[in-house]
C-alpha cells in the first residue's frame, strides 16, 4: 500500500500530539512512560519529536492511559489551533470536504 504524503495541517497536528505527550509525561522517563504502554521508546521517541504524525490509535490511547490524558482531552488539544474538525481517516477537514 502507498502512502499519500502527509498534508501541512497532519504534520501540524502530530507536532502538536508530540508536544502535548512530552509535556503530560513531565519527568518520568521515556523508557518507563514507553513500557508501560506496551510501545517500544523509539516509538514513543518518534511521536513526541513529531516524526510520526499520524500514529495508529491503539498506540495513543495506551499512552494516553498511562499519562493519564482523557483522549477527549488529546483530540481538542491536537485540533485547536487551527480551529477545524477532521473527519476520521479522511485526512481532509470538513470544512474542505463539504465545499466539494
Amino acid at each position: 500500500m502507498v502512502r499519500l504524503p502527509l498534508t501541512p495541517a497532519e504534520v501540524e497536528r502530530g507536532q502538536r500530539l508530540g508536544a502535548l505527550l512530552r509535556r503530560a509525561r513531565g519527568e518520568r522517563s521515556m523508557l518507563g512512560t514507553a513500557l508501560a504502554a506496551g510501545v517500544s521508546p523509539e516509538t514513543l521517541r518518534k511521536i513526541e519529536s513529531g516524526r510520526v504524525a499520524t500514529p495508529a490509535f491503539p498506540t495513543i490511547a495506551a499512552i494516553a492511559d498511562v499519562l493519564g490524558l482523557s483522549l477527549d482531552t488529546v483530540w481538542s488539544e491536537i485540533n485547536q489551533s487551527d480551529g477545524r474538525v477532521v473527519l476520521a481517516g479522511s485526512g481532509r477537514d470538513a470544512g474542505e470536504r463539504l465545499a466539494s
